[in-house]
């Protein structure tokens, strides 16, 4: 997923970007509704991590606004707030999920799971795709019972075309995912990509529709 984290707290900031892609996903951090708004215009995330407290602004008006535009991109709010009235308000105004300052990263990683399982429309985390079983939840994949190794991009790519089953993605919404990782995102990176995928879980795992964009194939049981 490619996750936007609105924090304006920079050891807390630094500490959730590099969890975010320490688990394999993409992350923009930004510490100001300004530019978080910004960051949304030029384009498109899985899932933000909102902050209830910002130096330009309050969280709740951010995510209202998005809400009434017609934004249905899940959002977990992480904030200190811990009273039932103010988790109240987040869920009425159209948060996902709430997470109460100090919280351990390894349950931030798993309510970014959980949020991303219901949103992809599948809360079971254990997919068997052909010859394939994949663990959305421990991030691994296992081809004829056999474990395969993917670096993060490689799971990156993947996990799209996993949680969209039977879904065209466009190169452009591909090269969305890689974004934030360390090395620049090339016009040939997703056909590299694709090529590797293909060679570690099989011909048939991503199919090619010529001129628009790729989707999930059926390895070991045909395309």
């Amino acid at each position: 997923m490619r996750i936007l984290a609105i924090e304006d707290d920079i050891l807390l900031g630094r500490a959730v970007r590099d969890q975010v892609i320490a688990d394999g996903h993409s992350a923009d951090w930004v510490m100001r509704l300004s530019d978080a708004g910004a960051a949304i215009r030029a384009g498109v995330f899985d899932l933000v991590l909102l902050d209830l407290m910002l130096p330009d602004g309050r969280g709740l008006d951010f995510l209202r606004a998005r809400r009434v535009a017609g934004d249905v991109t899940p959002v977990i709010v992480l904030t200190a707030r811990d009273q039932i009235t103010d988790r109240i308000a987040a869920l009425d105004a159209g948060a996902d999920d709430y997470l109460v300052k100090p919280f351990d990263l390894a349950e931030l990683s798993a309510r970014i799971r959980a949020v991303g399982r219901r949103y992809s429309g599948n809360p079971n985390p254990l997919v068997t795709i052909g010859d394939l079983d994949v663990d959305l939840g421990g991030r691994s994949v296992h081809r004829a019972g056999r474990p395969v190794a993917l670096t993060a991009r490689e799971w990156s790519l993947f996990e799209a075309f996993v949680q969209r089953p039977n879904q065209l993605l466009s190169k452009a919404q591909l090269e969305e995912r890689l974004y934030s990782f360390d090395a620049e995102v090339e016009s040939n990176t997703i056909e590299v990509y694709v090529a590797r995928l293909r060679k570690k879980l099989g011909a048939e795992v991503v199919e090619t529709v010529r001129g628009m964009g790729y989707r999930l194939g059926t390895p070991g049981g045909g395309a």
